[in-house]
């Protein structure tokens, strides 16, 4: 394999030069790539994904090499060998500062390793995997030698207050909402299933800015309720805690994957074979390979004729976890009300369909005029420019463009100057085009400068939003030494990379930097807060 050698970063504009540093920059770059094409040369998507994964750093501060979201956990884990036991949680959840459990990352581990927090499993990305690792580094605790904070040997450990939200700003204390309305999305033959949603917030007075993301307490769905205690041989109306198993099961526990207590329990009551097997599932071992597929219902047919207690049986499961979706309006625009692009997930395991808990409570099984506990989480790090003339780049596919459907909204509302970019895409334009007539509103009356969009399904190739990037690359680059801030949305696991990828590929060849330069220039945007991301 032949060695890149990357090419030199060329200072054609003196420093001296009456200009921005940011547009000299520009400047340097427009006049390199006309001066010389091979300096300009693009980097390939694969060059990109390897200075990624070498640009992370080793500290134990935002950059640290675990806040990783799709890095296995095991990776994760090894990264963190040698650091202090709440710098191992960090890594073991996984992913960085979603706010779903309440908190940012951070203090998540601050508050477990201080015992403020007792409860372990509020990682909801992170699932049992990271459940487990934090119980196992909880009991470390103990064995700990004395905190070191921020490298100092001498420094106290932090403490961690821990105090009430007021109402409608905390999962822990949660407002009532009223369910509006639902509008598919979609057209035709779309293959996805996704609706346009809307609350009322007039009686709750609860308000939020844009980026800010809208916490929904949902309940299961009452037919799989009713097969769980099909399977328990129970009656509906059985008391628990004071309320009948059939609510307890709709409204307070999870009945997603089965947690290790539930395994826990079926061991106790069951022998022989299927009691190793139990066992084996609660330690985290996969003994038959399908212990990632093993939701509440598939846990308990597995070992089928065993019949939990009713209470025993509640008392093993989950709490029924709140979800988070990105809001997809503007408090300014339409005060008191709120709406959420909410794709309702279906799948299949075996022969039995699975439904995604709250997509489909959204989606299909609350009724307009209903009320569920709602509360608003603030966004950290993730909203509009202070100084409204900031132009803004947006790449958000799918569900992903929710928060700048929010922020076009927004600057609309509030008559903001500045110029605004949207990458958008899905499968098909014809039936997957999210907000058609509204977006094409909004580029006629020039609120929208640019829309550029990308349709996976419609021709023979795949084609996507950081492919669209590329081909107008150096007029991204132009935006971003103008001072704009670059915002992405949607899939962690490989749109966000691709986009981040495709980022630092054209601010190498249309800024004239190496792929190291490239790399920290973007790293500097994150720092800075002129790039950020709400990725899940």
């Amino acid at each position: 394999m032949n060695q890149i050698t990357p090419p030199p970063r060329l200072d054609i504009i003196p420093a001296s030069a009456p200009f921005s540093d940011a547009q000299r920059s520009w400047l340097n770059g427009f006049f390199a790539g006309l001066l010389s094409p091979d300096v300009a040369a693009p980097l390939s998507a694969e060059q990109g994904a390897a200075v990624m994964q070498g640009a992370a750093g080793d500290g134990d501060d935002g950059e640290a090499p675990w806040h990783d979201q799709t890095m296995p956990i095991a990776d994760r884990m090894k990264l963190a060998e040698g650091r202090p036991v709440r710098r191992k949680m960090m890594a073991a959840m996984a992913q960085q500062d979603c706010g779903q459990c309440g908190y940012n990352c951070h203090d998540y581990s601050e508050a477990i390793a201080s015992r403020s927090e007792a409860r372990l499993n509020l990682c909801v990305p992170g699932g049992k995997e990271t459940a487990r690792m934090l119980k196992s580094l909880y009991e470390e605790l103990d064995k700990a030698p004395a905190v070191k904070t921020a490298d100092k040997p001498d420094a106290p450990a932090p403490a961690v207050t821990v105090t009430i939200a007021e109402p409608g700003r905390s999962r822990d204390n949660p407002v009532t909402a009223t369910f509006l309305s639902r509008r598919l999305l979609n057209k035709g033959k779309s293959e996805k299933e996704t609706y346009h949603v809307e609350f009322d917030l007039s009686e709750s007075k609860l308000d939020y800015v844009v980026g800010d993301s809208f916490g929904v307490f949902a309940r299961n769905d009452v037919g799989l309720v009713d097969q769980v205690i099909a399977l328990l041989g129970a009656s509906h109306t059985t008391k628990v805690n004071g309320k009948t198993l059939r609510e307890v099961l709709i409204d307070d526990v999870s009945l997603s994957p089965a947690p290790d207590t539930l395994f826990e329990l079926i061991s106790f009551i069951t022998g022989g074979a299927a009691r190793e097997k139990a066992r084996a599932l609660a330690q985290g071992e996969d003994p038959d390979g399908d212990a990632a597929t093993l939701d509440v219902m598939a846990g308990l047919q597995k070992f089928s004729g065993t019949r939990p207690h009713p209470e025993a049986f509640v008392e093993a499961l989950e709490p029924l976890q709140p979800r988070l979706y990105s809001i997809s309006s503007s408090h300014n625009a339409t005060p008191g009300k709120l709406s959420l692009t909410v794709d309702s997930v279906r799948y299949v395991i075996g022969k039995r369909k699975r439904l995604g808990v709250a997509s489909t409570f959204l989606g299909e099984r609350i009724a307009e005029g209903e009320q569920l506990k709602v509360y608003v989480q603030k966004a950290h790090g993730f909203g509009l420019p202070k100084d409204p003339k900031t132009p803004i780049i947006m790449v958000g596919p799918g569900t992903g463009i929710a928060p700048f459907r929010a922020f076009l909204l927004d600057r609309k509302a509030t008559g903001a100057p500045g110029k605004n970019w949207l990458f958008f895409g899905h499968q098909r334009s014809d039936c997957d085009f999210f907000y058609q007539e509204e977006l094409n509103a909004m580029k006629t009356s020039g609120l929208l400068t640019r829309m550029s969009l990308a349709w996976s399904r419609d021709g023979e190739k795949k084609f996507y939003v950081q492919d669209r990037m590329r081909e107008v690359g150096r007029e991204v680059w132009t935006w971003l030494a103008e001072g704009a801030h670059f915002y992405i949305c949607g899939d962690a696991k490989r749109m966000a990379k691709d986009v981040e990828r495709a980022l630092v590929d054209i601010v190498a060849q249309f800024g004239a930097r190496s792929t190291d330069e490239a790399v920290s220039f973007v790293a500097e945007l994150k720092k800075i807060g002129r790039f950020q991301a709400d990725v899940y």
